[in-house]
């Protein structure tokens, strides 16, 4: 299976941000939905600053793309969960009076062939347009909904958002912008990853790739070795031989001036484990910092719980158990290619980018990064 990328070049999260107590003007609300192969999240806000404040939220498992890697195509059960909790979305929307919106699906609907078929269903069925985005935009969005958390210091970053039916990959050179302006360059990347002459500094992208293999896909291809451990590591020397293309993986990278951002839930699920939380909070793992070798060292212990273990552990559960070592593969197979002492851990991702890339066109964020 060859990867997508460009001409030339989770486990999940649990928490949800909590809404306010107090109803913002209507008429400044975005909502922002992400369909993918796993779930359906949705954020609803206000600009504030040159950022965002979450009125209401919305995330559940409802597997769209279950089976699509047999069959090719979404199946009946799997389309009933979705339309089931995009009503809930829908009901949202209506109650907040949402008037701005951008509603998208990604590689489940981009991969199956009735997709057409079932975005006529979900207009039909909640009023609701889902638009089917294209890779790169995915990539970009998650680009510049992780842009805060890079460092001034840092030169080469690779950003990572690991789907439940893709996973993208950004590699961006930042080392000839000054070290106050990096952030804001990564930010402006929403134009696309080529703009434009600008008057501004601009991060170059040196390269960009979407896998198709997220945390289902890789499972399902492997779902037939029986024996933990030796499933974990075929899924994660797989996924390394889909990296082959991609340009900075002929390159030897040192560890000094280089940041991976990373966006999943596995990445924040893995980070929960690291912290020892009883229970996950995103203030606490937003932002984190970890190394390669901390990261190794909760996987490993992911592998020694095996998966009854994983099943108690409270920051994997029953649902996530099998997607998390699928996902701890993808993460280790990178941190073998490019190990790091900062691995920032993003629990935002796509609707973050969509909320951003919308106020930005809108120009209302103050002292906006565009």
């Amino acid at each position: 299976m060859a990867p997508r990328r460009s001409k030339g070049a989770g486990a999940f999260p649990r928490a949800v941000e909590s809404p306010a107590p107090a109803r913002p003007d209507p008429d400044a609300l975005y909502a922002a939905l992400d369909l993918g192969t796993n779930s359906c999240r949705m954020l609803i806000a206000q600009p504030k600053g040159s950022g965002f404040h979450v009125v209401d939220s919305f995330s559940k498992s409802v597997q769209l793309g279950a089976g699509l890697e047999r069959t090719g195509r979404l199946s009946r059960a799997s389309m009933a969960r979705t339309i089931q909790a995009l009503r809930i979305c829908q009901q949202k929307l209506k109650r907040n009076r949402v008037k701005r919106m951008r509603l998208v699906a990604t590689e489940a609907c981009r991969r199956a062939k009735n997709a057409c078929e079932f975005i006529r269903q979900v207009r039909r069925e909640t009023g609701l347009t889902l638009e089917i985005i294209q890779p790169e935009e995915e990539a970009r969005l998650a680009v510049i909904s992780c842009a805060p958390l890079v460092s001034t210091k840092t030169d080469q970053l690779l950003v990572v958002d690991i789907g439940g039916g893709s996973t993208e990959l950004v590699w961006i050179d930042i080392s000839s912008i000054p070290r106050r302006d990096r952030p804001s360059a990564i930010m402006r990347l929403h134009a696309g990853f080529h703009p434009a002459e600008s008057p501004f500094p601009a991060a170059k992208v040196v390269d960009w790739i979407s896998v198709p293999l997220g945390v289902a896909t890789l499972r399902d291809q492997f779902h037939d070795v029986e024996d933990d451990a030796a499933r974990f590591a075929l899924m994660s020397w797989f996924f390394e031989e889909n990296l082959a293309d991609f340009a900075p993986y002929k390159d030897e990278q040192t560890r000094q001036g280089f940041q991976i951002v990373g966006t999943s839930g596995t990445v924040t699920t893995v980070a929960a484990s690291h912290l020892g939380l009883k229970r996950y909070d995103r203030t606490k793992v937003d932002g984190l910092r970890m190394t390669s070798d901390q990261i190794d060292k909760v996987i490993r212990s992911y592998l020694e719980l095996g998966p009854q273990g994983r099943r108690s552990d409270p920051r994997i559960g029953e649902d996530r158990q099998a997607l998390i070592m699928s996902g701890a593969a993808i993460l280790q197979a990178l941190l073998r290619c490019w190990p790091t002492d900062r691995l920032s851990v993003a629990d935002r991702g796509l609707r973050e980018g969509l909320l951003y890339a919308q106020m930005s066109a809108d120009g209302v964020l103050e002292d906006g990064p565009f």
